[in-house]
């Protein structure tokens, strides 16, 4: 099963620029952002509008689709890092032209409602990158994992590997599929588009912020009844966070997962270290990866990936 095509890894003085696609930012983070990526080396520009202000957005559609195009059609720019999520990439993805995109890829970098962007991107056929944006650049110590292994990724030095201990919910086995996935209500509100994740050899990731249990469930049971949970190769469910844990399912919220689940025969990983969480471990958007679920621990490793 072969990756997406990923596009150049990044080195030493490359073009990186920071986008706000959705909604609008403390300047202290772009800030903060652009302070950390120049560490790594890197020229860093700023979006025209990546600290504006439209409501809940970062400005109006056409400016925020002005700036991403713009992102896009810059051959010298290697890495697209996408300061915040809250909401508004659903307003672009139907109008960004990769024409200019396909003939000089880059990386494009964020999480939560950045994954309607990774999710057109991989329907253009490339890969991309789910890992943490401005607010954790800033906010954490230099030291953080999640930032330290994004930078390894996107520099070609190390590609995501996990092992993580096994969880009394998880479903044992081994698979080996397309890695795919992201903010759970993002995916859920893409599905039956264009820019819907295809099922068969997907191994899929899933979290979120604020969803109430039922919520997440009811999402759970739209995959269910579409046919996509029995197509996937395996599952990984992430962090779901900042809601109120009130039995109203009668148990807790992975408990009450796992039992939609247990019909597949498929490796199924809980409380795996991707969400709304400082531990939200950057994962490779349409690589080929290997999920084994064991008795004792759990590991995700991503295949290498040639450009030659």
């Amino acid at each position: 099963m072969d990756s997406l095509l990923f596009p150049p890894y990044i080195t030493k003085g490359d073009h990186a620029v920071i986008v706000s696609p959705s909604g609008k930012i403390d300047a202290n983070f772009l800030q903060g952002a652009r302070k950390h990526l120049k560490q790594w080396g890197l020229k860093v520009g700023m979006a025209v509008h990546a600290g504006g202000s439209h409501g809940w957005y970062a400005g109006t559609v056409r400016q925020r689709l002005h700036d991403l195009q713009a992102a896009f059609d810059n051959e010298r720019v290697r890495l697209i890092f996408c300061s915040r999520g809250g909401y508004g990439a659903v307003h672009l993805i139907d109008r960004l032209d990769f024409t200019r995109f396909r003939q000089a890829p880059k990386w494009l970098v964020g999480f939560s409602d950045i994954t309607a962007l990774h999710n057109v991107i991989q329907h253009e056929g490339f890969a991309s990158l789910h890992a943490p944006m401005a607010r954790q650049l800033t906010v954490e110590p230099a030291d953080d994992a999640a930032t330290r292994f994004m930078r390894e990724t996107l520099f070609g030095e190390a590609l995501p590997h996990y092992t993580l201990p096994a969880h009394r919910l998880n479903h044992r086995g081994t698979a080996t599929g397309i890695l795919r996935g992201g903010n759970l209500a993002v995916l859920s509100g893409l599905r039956g588009t264009p820019y819907d994740i295809p099922a068969p050899g997907t191994i899929l990731f899933v979290e979120d912020v604020g969803e109430r249990p039922h919520s997440v469930e009811r999402m759970f049971y739209n995959l269910k009844l579409g046919g996509v949970l029995e197509q996937l190769a395996g599952l990984i469910i992430g962090q779901f966070t900042e809601y109120d844990e009130n039995l109203s399912l009668g148990k807790d919220l992975y408990a009450a997962l796992a039992d939609l689940l247990k019909e597949y025969p498929y490796p199924v990983c809980f409380d795996f270290p991707v969400g709304h969480t400082s531990q939200n471990m950057p994962l490779i958007n349409g690589a080929c990866v290997t999920l084994e679920v064991g008795k004792k621990e759990t590991s995700l490793s991503t295949h290498p990936y040639s450009h030659d």
